[in-house]
């Protein structure tokens, strides 16, 4: 069974969901070395921490690669395939995680044109509905010896491989020779180090970033980015959507293996993306924008859905264990609170998995791509960015100052306070756009807004927290039950209130009034 991460404020889903058996992800840190024929491979012994270079295994690889048709996995990076041979024979998905650095998660070699459904899903985000089939065949000779240090552990294997590749369907294959060092227990040091003695004996930095690159060569498209012209609105605000809808789809994996604060950033990600739409209505023609406005609202609401179930429990399972008088049944009261709140967590990670199968999430996902690569400008998009964008700044926080002003006078002032809090947080996306070209002023509107979002986040969480608490109390089934959520229930309005109390303090030293 696959163990998704997890630490001590965080759920652990594989068991709830059972989902399908994919074996323990492995993060591969690696460089790849394009070499001649002729290339001997030097002396590695007086590298960092190496104190000896182990016997060479050798093994015949032969992998069968997966993608659709367009090639939409090898345009992000991205590799899936179904490898027999060697010591991890099996299917394989590798994400980029940084540099040097892939993702890995594999799963047993099952069937051999059929994708495991767990792997299959996790790139859902990039296929979008569309078949994954074989696209590639690459054979491999390798030979490989391992880098040992103190007590025999190994820092790092090297492997020389013989490849040939053909793209499915094709007669002919391509043949090359690379050199593949990849870090076991060793550290980026050795790494470096081995870069500059292969280096010296005749490699040469790889060619391409994978095999299956290499094989594919220019039949891989990649995403298309709009050109603006240099310095006006719309290239800043197109450089921060398409890292946005970047953060959205490469976080979607992250999210559906439950990684820890992976639905978070990617609903930061949607947010973000929502906000900078309605404060850019002068760059980007709304006819096409505001559509999109009720699907990304659509995703922010089933990732938050499990975000705020996901707060609340770490929150109460913080409260409880700094409740040091609950004993007996008490502390066992409070455990059945956490447990129903994994529960409700379990279930809308559930809900969550089927909202992002959905075509719906796939045709906001072609869209927000399609908004980067053919964006619709409108009248002041090519305005030089620091005419423009200080205009922008000005009328978002002309927006804030209104909010606050109405908190007085408002029927539902909660309600006052919660839109308040919106709109101070669409000011500070605003200015982290900004903030490249606008400077210190926009840095000190994105910290000036984060203040306000987290005065008046810490009331509207404490009202939310005690909203759950008083509805829990209703289905309360024992005194020791009611009275941990009575005690929980009077910590949170505590620190709400303390929180509310400190609202116009921490306006007035904001703005000096």
């Amino acid at each position: 069974m696959f163990t998704f991460p997890c630490n001590a404020g965080h759920l652990d889903v594989a068991t709830s969901l059972s989902r399908s058996t994919v074996a323990e992800k492995h993060l591969e840190i690696e460089r790849k070395y394009d070499a001649a024929p002729d290339f001997t491979l030097p002396d590695l012994t007086g590298l960092p921490g190496v104190i000896a270079v182990s016997g060479t295994e050798r093994h015949t690889l032969s992998a069968n690669y997966f993608d659709t048709a367009d090639l939409r996995l090898a345009a992000h990076g991205i590799t899936l395939r179904r490898r027999r041979g060697g010591e991890d024979a099996g299917w394989h998905l590798k994400m980029p995680a940084g540099p040097d650095s892939k993702q890995e998660l594999r799963a047993p070699l099952g069937r051999a044109q059929v994708v495991p459904a767990r792997l299959a899903t996790l790139v859902t985000a990039y296929a979008r509905g569309s078949e994954l089939g074989r696209v590639a065949v690459l054979d491999t000779e390798r030979t490989t010896v391992r880098l040992l240090g103190e007590d025999g552990a190994v820092l790092a294997e090297i492997a020389d491989d013989a490849v040939s590749g053909r793209v499915e369907g094709a007669e002919s294959a391509d043949t090359w020779r690379e050199i593949e060092v990849e870090l076991v227990s060793g550290d980026r040091a050795l790494l470096k180090a081995a870069d500059k003695a292969l280096r010296k004996a005749g490699a040469e930095p790889g060619s391409s970033a994978s095999k299956l690159g290499r094989v594919l060569g220019d039949a891989v498209t990649r995403r298309a980015v709009a050109r603006t012209h240099p310095g006006s609105a719309a290239e800043a605000v197109l450089d921060y959507l398409s890292a946005q809808v970047t953060a959205i789809v490469t976080g979607d994996p992250k999210a559906r293996l439950a990684e820890d604060d992976a639905v978070h950033k990617m609903r930061v990600a949607v947010r973000r993306t929502r906000s900078t739409l309605k404060s850019c209505r002068r760059v980007l023609d709304r006819e096409r924008t505001d559509p999109l406005q009720p699907e990304l609202k659509w995703l922010a609401d089933a990732l938050g859905e499990v975000r705020d179930l996901e707060v609340l429990r770490m929150r109460f399972a913080d409260r409880i264990a700094g409740l040091d008088e609950l004993t007996g049944e008490a502390e066992e009261a409070g455990r059945h609170l956490l447990d129903r709140l994994t529960g409700d967590e379990q279930a809308a990670y559930r809900r969550l998995d089927a909202a992002l199968k959905e075509p719906r999430y796939y045709a906001l996902l072609d869209a927000l791509e399609g908004l980067v690569a053919e964006p619709p400008l409108a009248g002041k998009a090519g305005r030089p960015a620091d005419d423009e964008l200080p205009r922008m700044l000005d009328r978002e926080w002309r927006r804030v100052e209104k909010a606050y002003a109405a908190i007085a006078d408002a029927d539902d002032p909660d309600e006052a306070r919660h839109d308040t809090r919106k709109v101070a947080k669409r000011a500070r996306y605003a200015a982290e756009l900004a903030r490249p070209v606008v400077g210190s002023s926009a840095k000190q509107m994105v910290a000036d807004a984060k203040r306000i979002q987290e005065v008046f986040g810490g009331y509207q969480d404490g009202v939310i927290a005690m909203e759950h608490l008083h509805d829990a109390a209703r289905r309360a089934e024992t005194p020791a039950e009611a009275f941990v959520l009575g005690v929980l229930y009077g910590v949170e309005r505590t620190e709400a209130y303390t929180s509310r109390d400190h609202v116009e303090e921490t306006w007035e030293q904001i703005t000096g009034s």
